[in-house]
């Protein structure tokens, strides 16, 4: 009797004991991260960098070799087309020119003696011709008149001839000479100046450039480089915007210009220059500041959207027996949202994603509905349950 009171406490002391071993290794209902659908915006970008550049920039070179006697500008000089920026020293030039007069005025005594000498000629030639057939003169004489006369008149032709070279030449020499002035072609600003006075200007092979004038700095232009990969998305006229480092708070609005179509080929990345053409009233951005871009390619507002990580979510009992992440572009595509503390199903069609939202066009979401983004198992971050050993005799 003793004996059957202990066997039946034994076998209470084990039904306790897997119960509880059961009750201890029942997993925990797991909770749920969610996000109300809501009514906003949808945007997608393309998001690259670029420089700021004035739309209009003009190198100002020299046409003629010399030393820089003085300088008229300086950077961030504010210029009128036709002004004077620098001097090139002249007296070499003045000298060619001087020469060149001084030929001309030999080209021109020169004619006036041969005119002179012409009209000697002819009248010779026409007085022996009336005396040959008096015989006074022989006919050898009149045929030597007659050839100094045409002799005479080719000359005053050569001698008109070689005025208007020399009048060439001295125009030739004018125009180095007016060269040796440096002036600006437009109206603009200084942007930098690579000569100083005193600095000898070489243009024998290729034109030094001495001024870089910005014809207009409230009209800049952003030119970025787009990858060959979102290149293609890239219109005219499309909206962009960008930040530079100088004032990290303001945003710039511009919009595409330019989609150019010479590829820029680096370390083998091949991009494409998107012009965005901005505004610069207050003289704000500069050339050369590094600018990030966002150029907006498409965008749906007030539409009903949810987080893109909700279109990627399972529950992990349906993912653990299998069931696949259905997510079509356009058909299939589904969310959960959170009713009565489970998970459920909501078949739903997807437009424009931009990243971090995705539009849903059609489906039964209504706004407000909690959507789950993620699942985190009760208890995490807690110490980690240790399983219960079971208990033998």
């Amino acid at each position: 009797m003793k004996l059957r009171w202990v066997i039946v406490g034994v076998l209470v002391v084990l039904a306790a004991g897997a119960g509880l071993a059961w009750r201890l290794d029942k997993p925990a209902a797991p909770k749920y991260v969610t996000t109300p659908a809501a009514k906003g915006d949808v945007i997608r970008t393309v998001v690259t960098t670029g420089s700021v550049n004035p739309v209009v920039t003009v190198q100002v070179g020299s046409y003629v070799s010399g030393p820089i006697r003085s300088l008229y500008c300086d950077y961030n000089t504010k210029v009128k087309a036709g002004q004077l920026c620098a001097k090139i020293d002249p007296r070499s030039y003045q000298v060619a020119l001087d020469q060149a007069k001084a030929n001309l005025a030999t080209a021109k005594a020169q004619l006036v003696k041969d005119q002179a000498g012409l009209a000697y000629a002819k009248v010779n030639y026409e007085r022996d011709r009336g005396l040959v057939a008096r015989g006074i003169v022989s006919q050898d004489t009149v045929d030597a008149d007659k050839s100094a006369y045409e002799q005479a008149v080719a000359q005053v032709k050569l001698d008109e001839a070689t005025i208007a070279q020399r009048q060439a030449a001295l125009a030739g020499a004018q125009v180095n000479l007016d060269y040796t002035d440096i002036v600006s072609p437009v109206d603009g600003v200084v942007v930098s100046r690579n000569v100083d006075v005193g600095q000898t200007v070489a243009a024998s092979f290729q034109t030094p450039t001495l001024f870089l004038i910005a014809k207009d700095l409230t009209k800049m232009q952003v030119d970025t480089n787009v990858s060959e990969s979102d290149i293609g998305r890239v219109k005219l006229g499309d909206k962009a915007t960008f930040t530079v480092e100088a004032y990290p708070k303001i945003t710039f609005e511009g919009r595409v210009t330019q989609v150019r179509k010479a590829p820029i080929t680096v370390q083998n990345v091949v991009t494409y220059d998107a012009v965005i053409a901005v505004d610069n009233p207050k003289l704000l951005l500069l050339p050369g500041m590094t600018a990030n871009a966002k150029i907006i390619t498409e965008q749906r507002d007030g539409v009903l959207r949810v987080p893109e990580q909700a279109l990627r979510f399972e529950p992990h009992g349906l993912a653990a027996a299998g069931g696949k992440g259905a997510r079509n572009a356009q058909r299939g595509a589904r969310v959960w949202v959170l009713q009565d503390g489970r998970p459920v199903e909501v078949p739903v069609t997807v437009g424009l994603e931009d990243g971090t939202w995705a539009e849903i066009t059609a489906g039964k979401l209504a706004p407000g509905e909690a959507v789950i983004t993620d699942e985190v198992a009760a208890g995490a971050g807690a110490a980690p349950r240790r399983p219960a050993t079971p208990f033998r005799l």
